[in-house]
């Protein structure tokens, strides 16, 4: 047997038992959740007796285990039940759900993926410079906060329309030139042969600044609204619709996970370029950014195919938050939903879809991981 399909089948078995532990795990959980299903449905003028005889409709008089192993069942069938509180069935709720999380998951991947790569490759061919430094600064402060934060700033300034004076923003660049133009006079930082450009950047920003305080020139900027703040996507919406309507949330899904997966590819580039084959390029006259593609990359793809797996799995399983902002129609904001229903059933699959999404796409990684680079499964 091939050693990376004995590899492949080895990490599926080992996700099937990891599977079948969360399962544990989620019906636990869920066990444990405040309130009474039946109580939430009929109202708090049921009487004991309506209460009694609908908990037995349902099954929920049952032990928790008989009902766990009953639900297992069903899910090892490809049947996640019925939903308690609207009397559905569950995979037809999920089906319709899950196609639209995938496709707010796909379009931030799309942007995210080429945008995070690209970035940390520029980083690593101009490391330490102000690009580099601004590059981090940016990422840096897009992950410092919470997914509902960064939606709401985006509500703010793209479609509630709040307009502001350009002076303040321009001030914040200025401060940041000023910094690093100070850093590039210290450190003797040219570009090509010229050396005066730190002073350049250091006496922009001082301007810049000094401007805000002074008030010597400003700029209003207009109320922009760009984009819906709802999400409320039909079934029937057209590809682009959806692409209009999906925008926002997928910019605040796109804000958060670049940062990872940037840093991650710098540091591997970076890591590779005091290595003997890349010297020898240099050696031979070779471009740094050709270096930086045709041989840097290619040998620090498993590092960062791993960290853009999970940064993937974090965009399909970490939506919940974003989805609830946006009131988009996807799987996160069904779970919030059947929480506050206490519909344990349908709780219990969205966690289990979660959960086994999360487990493929690292078993994903590893595989393409341990593809770009067979030393892998020889390890010291």
């Amino acid at each position: 047997m091939h050693p990376i399909l004995k590899m492949a089948l080895q990490r599926l078995a080992l996700g099937v038992f990891t599977l079948f532990v969360v399962s544990i795990i989620i019906a636990g959980a869920v066990e444990f959740l405040p309130g009474d299903l039946a109580q939430e449905i009929l109202g708090q003028a049921a009487t004991p007796e309506a209460v009694a005889a609908f908990r037995a409709e349902v099954g929920l008089d049952k032990p928790p285990v008989e009902r766990y192993f009953s639900w297992l069942g069903g899910v090892a069938q490809g049947d996640f039940g019925t939903s308690l509180a609207t009397k559905r069935s569950i995979s037809e709720l999920i089906s319709a759900r899950l196609g639209n999380t995938l496709f707010l998951a796909g379009f931030a991947a799309v942007i995210a993926v080429p945008l995070a790569v690209t970035l940390g490759m520029l980083a690593a061919l101009y490391r330490n410079s102000w690009f580099d430094r601004l590059i981090n600064v940016s990422t840096l402060s897009s992950i410092s906060f919470p997914e509902f934060f960064v939606a709401y700033v985006l509500i703010l300034f793209l479609s509630v329309g709040y307009g502001f004076d350009a002076r303040w923003v321009l001030a914040v660049l200025g401060l940041f030139l000023l910094v690093e133009g100070f850093g590039a006079v210290r450190e003797g930082m040219k570009i090509g042969r010229f050396s005066m450009f730190g002073s350049v950047f250091g006496l922009l920003g001082l301007a810049l600044v000094v401007n805000a305080v002074f008030g010597w020139w400003s700029y209003q900027v207009g109320a922009v609204q760009a984009f819906p703040s709802i999400s409320n996507i039909s079934p029937d919406a057209s590809f682009s619709e959806r692409i209009y309507r999906s925008f926002l949330p997928a910019l605040t899904l796109t804000l958060v996970v670049t940062a990872h997966m940037m840093r991650m590819t710098r540091a591997s580039i970076i890591n590779l370029m005091a290595s003997p084959y890349i010297e020898m390029a240099r050696l031979k006259g070779m471009p740094p950014g050709r270096i930086i593609v045709k041989h840097a990359l290619p040998n620090a793809l498993a590092p960062i195919i791993n960290v853009i797996a999970i940064n993937l799995a974090y965009l399909i399983t970490g939506v919940v938050v974003v989805e609830v902002v946006f009131v988009y129609p996807g799987l996160g904001q069904l779970l919030v939903d059947s929480v506050s229903k206490r519909d344990i059933t349908v709780v219990q699959g969205c966690c289990l879809i979660f959960a086994a999404t999360y487990i493929l796409l690292n078993l994903t990684a590893d595989i393409l991981a341990i593809a770009t680079n067979p030393r892998l499964l020889h390890p010291k």
